[in-house]
């Protein structure tokens, strides 16, 4: 790998990064939900969410087909783009999904969501990731959730990357990084969970996922 090519990837980062890997194919996510993710929002009574880094939109439709009002937030306008045309074709009205491009660092509202999920909101370039868990806790209202969800460690199928991958967070770093006031937060779970996925072969693989489910608590009546 020459020096020249590290230099490139160096300034191919936030928004040129993920425009690039947008545009470099028709449509990059399966648009299936996360099995994990559903497992875990399915109980919830759905009410306002909001989906950071949302990609093409797959979570953020399949929230709002079961109820929420969803919000996704993605840096890239390709893959915004993307999301909202997907959810024009499922007849998702904007009081149903909305997209929003917008990094999040530079994204404010006085909103609060009963539901924000990050989910595999990692890249192989350094980014203030703690900061990004931080603002994502800021956004959940009292009594709502807060769900993220990493990659824990290479697929089973990958052979060893060429470039260097980021760190794997852990569920204990996960928490480490959101520096909750456990007065102000339960962890309902943290956790890595295995799902099976299939691989680019067609053969069943696994994937770990680092789990972090937590919820605000509501203020008590009293």
């Amino acid at each position: 790998m020459s020096h020249h090519h590290e230099h490139a990837q160096e300034v191919l980062d936030g928004v040129a990064f993920w425009e690039n890997h947008y545009r470099q194919s028709e449509r990059v996510w399966s648009g299936k939900v996360n099995q994990v993710l559903e497992n875990i929002v399915a109980p919830l009574d759905p009410d306002t969410c909001l989906d950071i880094g949302s990609g093409e939109g797959g979570d953020v439709l399949w929230l709002a087909s079961h109820g929420w009002k969803a919000t996704g937030l993605d840096i890239s306008p390709t893959a915004v783009k993307r999301a909202q045309e997907e959810a024009a074709k499922h007849g998702l009205d904007a009081g149903q999904t909305r997209f929003i491009a917008s990094d999040l660092a530079a994204w404010n509202t006085d909103e609060t969501f009963d539901l924000v999920t990050l989910s595999f909101f990692q890249a192989p370039f350094a980014f203030p990731r703690a900061d990004f868990l931080r603002k994502a806790a800021t956004l959940v209202a009292p009594g709502g959730h807060l769900l993220v969800l990493s990659h824990a460690a290479m697929p089973s199928f990958a052979d060893k990357p060429e470039h260097q991958m980021p760190a794997f967070p852990t569920p204990e770093e996960e928490l480490e990084a959101l520096a909750l006031d456990p007065e102000q937060w339960d962890v309902l779970c943290a956790e890595v969970r295995e799902r099976t996925i299939t691989g680019p072969d067609g053969n069943p693989a696994t994937l770990d996922d680092a789990v972090v489910f937590v919820q605000r608590k509501a203020p008590s009546l009293g």
